[in-house]
């Protein structure tokens, strides 16, 4: 009688544990379905005549503006399709930086922190690698560079932080977030600014928000820009040009 009711009571313990592991599952993939999906005529607009040469390696749009020996990698923003990022990804090809794209798992950079790897790898002509992202894939960006300081000069961060220590990891950092962005906590971001450099360059782009540096519509909780995205976007390409010729001494 007794094993019975063992049984019984096993089964019962089974039988809830798979149910709440599909509640789980079904939490889930319901959070990552809802996402902000890409502007198709900003993108379609912006890839009029780039003259640069847009390609797709290895799961990631590569933007090649021809005979570049800097590259930046760009881990696109939590839950935001990772093509609402190329009018940027265009306009700082145009300045003559090769911009890697890489397409992440159900749109965040957490479940491939490493996709850098790849890129590095496939480009032995590159001379200076760059890294950075938008909101959490910039966090994630900075959690890569600070475990391959060695392979990367600089890190980039948009409307982001760095919840890594990489103060003393020999990278250069530029940080970048618009005046109206009301997505990006700023009580966090102050507060991980310990872990960058005490010589790293901040930038405040004076009526930018946080969804203006992709083309994928308002985000919820964001501040109205008194910018377009196109002039944030144009804004946020010279200063990433800049801040990676001045590194490399090609300025």
């Amino acid at each position: 009688m007794k094993t019975k009711k063992k049984m019984k009571t096993g089964k019962k313990i089974a039988i809830g544990f798979v149910a709440f592991l599909m509640i789980i599952i079904c939490t889930f993939f319901v959070y990552v379905s809802n996402y902000y999906h890409a502007d198709n005529a900003a993108i379609e607009a912006a890839s009029i005549n780039p003259n640069v040469n847009i390609s797709n390696v290895n799961g990631a749009l590569v933007f090649d503006p021809g005979n570049a020996d800097t590259a930046f990698i760009f881990y696109p923003g939590g839950k935001v399709e990772y093509t609402a990022y190329e009018p940027l990804m265009i306009k700082i090809a145009q300045n003559g930086i090769m911009c890697i794209l890489p397409e992440m798992p159900f749109n965040l950079a957490v479940f491939n922190v490493d996709a850098a790897e790849a890129y590095i790898s496939e480009y032995p002509e590159i001379l200076h690698w760059y890294i950075g992202g938008h909101s959490l894939g910039g966090s994630m960006a900075a959690n890569y560079a600070s475990k391959n300081s060695e392979k990367i000069e600089g890190l980039i961060l948009l409307a982001s932080y760095s919840a890594d220590d990489i103060s003393s990891k020999g990278i250069k950092v530029m940080s970048i977030y618009g005046s109206k962005d009301e997505v990006l906590n700023k009580e966090s971001y102050e507060k991980n600014k310990k872990n960058l450099p005490a010589d790293f360059k901040e930038i405040i782009l004076d009526g930018g928000n946080h969804a203006g540096f992709g083309c994928y519509g308002p985000q919820k909780g964001d501040g109205e820009a008194a910018i377009a995205s196109e002039q944030q976007q144009m804004d946020t390409a010279k200063a990433i040009a800049k801040f990676c010729f001045k590194e490399n001494g090609n300025e």
